[in-house]
């Protein structure tokens, strides 16, 4: 009679394979942990609000129906009275004007800035770090700084220029619906500047100094260096700076909310503003959400041909 008794040899054998299977394991599933803390403030903080946006945008939302917790749903009508207001075709100008406007000249000063900066001038880190500086501020407090300096009667931008005789009287620049938007439009791109000076002079000490020495001695000048080589080697990081830019700046609320709160006559109620507005001014929540969920598909769109552009770049 035999019997099947697992002899020591076996035993250790068989403890073996168990922890190299344990170790398979934990090699397999060890980096996916690392991810879970991350993917759950992901879930919590971005897919959950989305997906909550996108369900109200469909229903009636008011103080009332979230009290009782009936939300009924209506369709298209929540778009169809946003789309149909005039404010909203308003506030969509205002956001499109300011958010252009804004990125050509933080794009332009932050070339600039980037190229100066790039050279080898005495205490080039020093002034580098007090640039930073307007991005290292929070926008409540440089809004407030802005609201100060556009004062009509004791702002300093006023007293300047009534000091050197351009203006003879005051200028309403926060209440003049002629200029509050601009005065809104040049207080964001002092805070952007940075921003796209930064990113802007990663990408330029990318830029292999070889390629510059190279066209020296082929008798290139100063200009046709950067048109001919810092343009086209800066594109791909042209096409980013400008694509987080115009996700922020189109996003602006904190800002325009302290300068002008929107007015003077909702003449810088960009669509952020327009959305609080409805949401939790008239405690419309539904018509809020389907504004919110139309700037998230014109960012969508605009994302979209962002990653093109940057593939096609790549392929190129």
């Amino acid at each position: 009679m035999s019997t099947l008794v697992n002899t020591p040899p076996q035993a250790a054998k068989t403890e073996t394979q168990r922890s190299v299977r344990r170790r398979r394991i934990n090699k397999m599933l060890g980096p996916y942990l690392f991810l879970v803390p991350a993917t759950l403030f992901l879930l919590l903080f971005l897919v959950y609000p989305v997906i909550t946006m996108v369900v109200y945008s469909f229903e009636q939302v008011n103080v009332g129906s979230l009290l009782t917790g009936i939300t009924p749903f209506v369709g298209l009508d929540n778009y169809h009275t946003v789309i149909s207001d005039p404010n909203f075709r308003s506030s969509l100008v205002v956001s499109l004007i300011f958010t252009i406007a804004s990125l050509v000249f933080q794009y332009i000063i932050g070339f600039a800035m980037a190229l100066l900066f790039n050279r080898r001038i005495p205490l080039v880190g020093v002034m580098r770090g007090s640039v930073m500086i307007a991005w290292m501020l929070p926008v409540i407090v440089s809004a407030t700084i802005f609201k100060w300096m556009f004062q009509s009667d004791s702002g300093i931008v006023n007293y300047v220029l009534q000091s050197l005789h351009v203006v003879s009287s005051p200028i309403d620049w926060l209440t003049n619906p002629n200029l509050a938007l601009w005065a809104v439009v040049i207080a964001n791109i002092w805070i952007g500047i940075p921003f796209n000076m930064s990113l802007l002079l990663a990408g330029l000490q990318g830029i292999s100094a070889t390629l510059y020495e190279a066209a020296v001695v082929d008798g290139a000048n100063g200009l046709g260096r950067f048109l001919h080589i810092t343009l086209p080697l800066m594109r791909s990081t042209s096409l980013t700076v400008l694509m987080l830019g115009f996700i922020y700046t189109l996003n602006v609320f904190d800002l325009i909310y302290v300068l002008t709160g929107g007015g003077p006559v909702n003449t810088t109620e960009a669509m952020p503003l327009y959305a609080y507005r409805i949401a939790f001014g008239q405690f419309d929540l539904g018509s809020g959400a389907a504004v919110a969920t139309l700037m998230f598909l014109l960012l969508l769109g605009v994302s979209a041909i962002y990653l093109f552009l940057l593939r096609r770049e790549e392929i190129a």
